[in-house]
């Protein structure tokens, strides 16, 4: 059976018929809370907070996000964006408390750096492995969505992204462009090795919202018996030591640090990190 990504762009798949029929349907309604809820309790919010949905589509996780309770750490408010107008659409004759964008992810977050608290994402981010045209690439589309969700969030905020991937190695794309981006990231599968298994990426700006976790992003092993995190990431020295704080190497690779991020920086010259000769 083939995959609905790997036909159309999501802005046509889900037109009014579709967009109609996913919001009505009791078993997707049913999934889609229970995807939602599991990714508020990886998030783990104590408090009220600015969520930002991506991929919303017709509300059906904002819906759960405004409902939180207080003893829970709610209500949510959340902002929601989509690509498809279709499911928007829907989402506005729903009335759903959020706020909506119609947005492409695949080019980026268009958000103020630190506006959220934090980010969750439905069976969304699968669709940035498909490219629609020769002119785009899944590298590029998944490059400018996780540089922009991680300046998006204020530091020490995390992320929870549900997906399917097709496959390990779309899988790997999906979790190397994240932390690529900067994110601590960790997967989290629940029913593995069945057909109903669910794929979360759990991501994590800065390393204050895991100090407390033993290097475990998905907050999942804390209380187990005789289990331990791997980390199979180089340890030791950096290299970073070795730059001089304000060389011409130091600047380059600030200047690169802040077009990942979407800024605009100028040119780098031959003049670049040179002092300038004191005039007399």
């Amino acid at each position: 059976m083939s995959r609905p990504e790997d036909t159309l762009a999501a802005d046509v798949h889900y037109d009014d018929v579709e967009a109609r029929k996913y919001t009505t349907n009791s078993r997707i309604q049913n999934i889609q809370a229970s995807m939602t809820r599991r990714a508020l309790e990886l998030l783990d919010l104590k408090s009220p907070s600015l969520i930002l949905d991506i991929g919303c589509g017709s509300g059906l996780s904002g819906e759960i996000l405004s409902s939180v309770p207080e003893d829970e750490g709610g209500p949510h408010v959340w902002v929601g964006m989509d690509v498809s107008a279709s499911m928007l659409d829907v989402a506005l004759q729903r009335d759903v408390d959020g706020d909506l964008l119609l947005a492409d992810i695949g080019q980026g977050v268009p958000f103020r750096a630190g506006a959220f608290d934090a980010a969750i994402s439905i069976s969304a981010i699968q669709w940035l492995c498909n490219a629609e045209n020769s002119e785009t690439s899944p590298a590029g589309r998944l490059s400018r969505f996780f540089n922009g969700l991680y300046a998006s969030l204020k530091r020490g905020g995390m992320a929870v992204c549900q997906f399917y991937p097709k496959n390990d190695v779309q899988k790997q794309m999906i979790t190397s462009a994240a932390v690529k981006a900067g994110f601590g990231a960790g997967l989290l599968e629940d029913d593995p090795d069945t057909k109903s298994v669910k794929v979360y990426l759990v991501l994590t700006v800065g390393t204050s919202a895991v100090a407390n976790k033993g290097g475990d992003i998905t907050g999942v092993v804390a209380g187990m018996d005789n289990v331990a995190v791997l980390d199979h990431r180089k340890k030791g020295k950096s290299g970073k030591g070795d730059i001089k704080k304000g060389s011409k190497i130091w600047i380059i690779k600030k200047k690169e640090q802040m077009e990942r991020k979407g800024r605009i920086v100028k040119a780098t010259s031959k003049y670049t990190g040179r002092k300038r000769r004191i005039q007399f």
